[in-house]
């Protein structure tokens, strides 16, 4: 049957994926932007954050994505970059909270996106579930703050979805493309130990997941991500293979990325080893389990 769907950060890595992948099924997407754009792919409705506005029709959907937020690894944390990264994600939650309320819409569901980064920068070899503890550092704080700002929307009775996405590997952008840039160009070498893990997933898998998410009904947190992290070195040896390029140069040291990216190289330095065992249990079924066929298809078909 097909749904109204509206999505945030649709014009973002996995809103554009799954725009598509959704229209093709036959549901109705639409997205809201900074500028309205009735005549899009898939229409924009206009919101302002800053301002507090929605476009009133915007909101008569059955269902909400909420994936916007400011890019953690665009740019270098200033403090500046750090609010925006916050009040990109917090602001955007709660606006739509209150629009949802005040317009009294009974939606079926309302995912919201969050990150693994809700469990720190660095956690070794910790296998982390759903219920394993957050942490304190920025991003762990931004991702504890997100998750309780889209938790009104379970006091307005709507179900409501924190998906704890983790590094989504893609060739149109995002974490894939940096690191086979360097790859590709026969200089790629992991960074800092190499040891630290990588909870990576194909695109299509991350699209496919909120799609079995909403046409399952589930509410709660569910961790966005393959069923087997791989370390910083295992994804840059897979990258090498699969783009046939040599790799012999040492581990870049942690000293230099702290040069190079300032107190933003903690993401580089860090990792997570985060289960997906929960989906698994619940019935979803990852079409990627393995590193090396989820690069090969992406690479293959461009995705």
């Amino acid at each position: 049957m097909s749904s109204k769907i509206l999505i945030t950060g649709g014009t973002g890595l996995v809103g554009t994926r799954l725009s598509e992948k959704l229209a093709q099924m036959g549901h109705q997407v639409t997205h809201l932007s900074r500028r309205a754009n009735p005549h899009a792919k898939f229409p924009a409705f206009k919101w302002d954050i800053e301002k507090g506005e929605i476009d009133p029709k915007a909101l008569e959907v059955d269902h909400i994505i909420h994936l916007a937020g400011a890019g953690v690894g665009d740019q270098k944390w200033t403090e500046r970059r750090k609010k925006v990264i916050y009040d990109s994600r917090i602001d955007s939650t709660k606006l739509l909270h209150d629009k949802v309320k005040e317009a009294g819409i009974s939606l079926k569901s309302f995912l919201s996106a969050s990150a693994i980064g809700y469990y720190g920068m660095d956690t070794g070899d910790q296998l982390l579930a759903e219920d394993s503890p957050g942490a304190n550092d920025f991003l762990a704080q931004v991702t504890a703050d997100w998750e309780k700002a889209a938790e009104g929307f379970e006091e307005l009775n709507i179900p409501l979805i924190y998906l704890r996405i983790g590094v989504v590997f893609s060739s149109k952008g995002g974490a894939l493309v940096k690191m086979a840039q360097p790859v590709r160009f026969g200089v790629g070498a992991a960074l800092g130990s190499g040891k630290q893990y990588i909870s990576w997933i194909h695109i299509d898998d991350i699209c496919a997941m909120i799609i079995w998410l909403l046409e399952n009904k589930k509410e709660g947190i569910y961790n966005g991500v393959a069923p087997n992290p791989k370390t910083n070195s295992e994804v840059t040896k897979a990258i090498a293979q699969t783009l046939k390029r040599p790799l012999f140069l040492p581990p870049v040291p942690a000293f230099v990325l702290k040069m190079m990216l300032g107190e933003m190289s903690s993401i580089a330095q860090g990792g997570n080893k985060v289960s997906a065992q929960k989906l698994v249990d619940e019935g979803f079924e990852f079409q990627f389990n393995d590193i090396r066929s989820a690069l090969s298809d992406i690479y293959e078909k461009g995705v």
